[in-house]
C-alpha cells in the first residue's frame, strides 16, 4: 500500500481524534489552535486554548479586542509575535464583506500571520481542500521517509520537499491524512530515538532501512546564540503600585510591559538617583537565539519621590491583566 492511504488508515484507527480543535470545522478554532501549537506543546497549549476561547469565542470578539487584552492572555506561552499576528489577522478577517475566513489555502496564506502550512492545515481541516502541509515535524517525517539529502537551511531544497509534500497526497481522506502527519512526526518519529517499530510506515522508510533515521532532516546552517545584559529597576510607591513601561511595537518583547530597562547599572543609579536600590539574584533567561542576563534592583519609594522617567503606576491585584514576560511575571509573584 502507498504512504498516503496506509497513514490514513492509521490515523483513522490509533491516532488523536479528542483534542478540543479536532471534530470541527470552524477556521477560527483550527486557526487559533494551529497558531498556538506553532513551537509550543499540544500539552500546554490544551489549557490556555480553552481559556482564550472563552475570553474570544468567535473571530469578531478577538478582533474587538484590544492588543493589551490579547497580550495579557498570551502571557506565558511565549513567541508573542504570534499573538499579535493572530489579532492583526482577526482584525483582516472581521472586515472582510462576510466577515469569515476566505476557504482557500490560497486565499488564507495572504492573512497577517499565516504561512503556507499553516493555511494548508486550515484549508484540509475545515473546507477538505487537497493540499500539503510542512510544518518542523512534517519536515522530520518526510526527509526520513524519503531518505532527503537536500540542506532545510537552502530555500531551494525546502520548495523540492514542498513538491515531494504534494506528491505525496492521497486521493481521498485528506482531513485524516493531514491528522495522521501531524501525529506521526509529534509523537513516533521523534528528533531522537523514533519509535519506529510502532510507525505504520517504516516498510516504507528510506532513512530506517539505511539505518540512519537521526540523521534526517539535514540543516547545515546553525543560528549562533547570543548574549544580552539589562538592569531591570523594579519601583514600588507607598501605595505599593509598580511602575511598568510597555515595550515598543518591534523587537524582544514587542509590545509587552516590563519595568524600566537599562543597558548598564550606572544608567539605572542615575534614574534612581536618590535611592539605594536593593540588589536581587540575577535572572538567566534563555530565548530562541540568545540568552538574557537580567539584574533586577528594588526600591521603595517614600511620599514626595518623583521617579525618574515615564511609565504607568499599576496595582498588585491589576497586574494579570497587564501582558508580563515570564520572568518579570515570576519575579513580582
Amino acid at each position: 500500500m502507498e504512504f498516503g492511504p496506509l497513514l490514513v488508515a492509521w490515523q483513522r484507527k490509533h491516532g488523536r481524534h479528542e483534542l478540543p480543535w479536532q471534530n470541527t470545522q470552524d477556521p477560527y478554532r483550527v486557526w487559533l489552535s494551529e497558531i498556538m501549537l506553532q513551537q509550543t506543546q499540544v500539552t500546554t497549549v490544551l489549557a490556555y486554548y480553552q481559556r482564550f476561547l472563552q475570553r474570544f469565542p468567535t473571530v469578531a470578539d478577538l478582533a474587538a479586542a484590544s492588543l493589551d487584552e490579547v497580550l495579557a492572555m498570551w502571557q506565558g506561552l511565549g513567541y508573542y509575535s504570534r499573538a499579535r499576528n493572530l489579532h492583526r489577522c482577526a482584525v483582516a478577517v472581521a472586515a472582510r464583506p462576510d466577515g469569515a475566513f476566505p476557504r482557500t489555502a490560497v486565499e488564507l496564506e495572504e492573512l497577517p500571520g499565516i504561512g503556507r502550512s499553516t493555511a494548508a492545515a486550515i484549508a484540509a481541516f475545515c473546507f477538505r481542500e487537497r493540499v500539503a502541509i510542512l510544518d518542523g515535524n512534517v519536515k522530520r517525517v518526510l526527509t526520513r521517509l524519503l531518505a532527503f539529502e537536500g540542506d532545510m537551511a537552502s530555500s531551494a531544497q525546502e520548495k523540492l520537499l514542498w513538491k515531494h509534500a504534494e506528491a505525496l497526497l492521497p486521493d481521498e481522506g485528506i482531513t485524516a491524512y493531514t491528522q495522521g502527519l501531524m501525529d506521526l512526526g509529534s509523537s513516533i518519529c521523534s528528533t531522537r530515538s523514533p519509535q519506529c517499530l510502532l510507525c505504520p510506515v517504516s516498510e516504507l522508510c528510506s532513512a530506517r532501512a539505511a539505518g540512519e533515521t537521526e540523521r534526517y532532516p539535514v540543516k547545515t546552517r546553525k543560528l549562533k546564540r547570543g548574549r544580552r545584559e539589562n538592569w531591570w529597576l523594579w519601583l514600588e510607591n507607598p501605595a505599593g503600585e509598580v511602575l511598568l513601561q510597555q515595550r515598543p511595537e518591534t523587537g524582544v518583547w514587542a509590545g509587552l510591559w516590563t519595568l524600566p530597562l537599562f543597558d548598564d547599572e550606572a544608567a539605572l543609579l542615575l534614574a534612581a538617583e536618590g535611592l539605594e536600590p536593593e540588589v536581587l539574584p540575577r535572572i538567566e533567561h534563555a530565548l530562541t537565539h540568545f540568552d538574557w542576563i537580567l539584574h533586577p534592583r528594588r526600591a521603595v519609594l517614600t511620599n514626595g519621590y518623583q521617579a525618574a522617567g515615564v511609565g504607568q503606576w499599576v496595582a498588585r491585584e491589576k497586574l494579570a491583566s497587564y501582558a508580563l514576560p515570564a520572568p518579570l511575571k515570576k519575579l513580582l509573584g
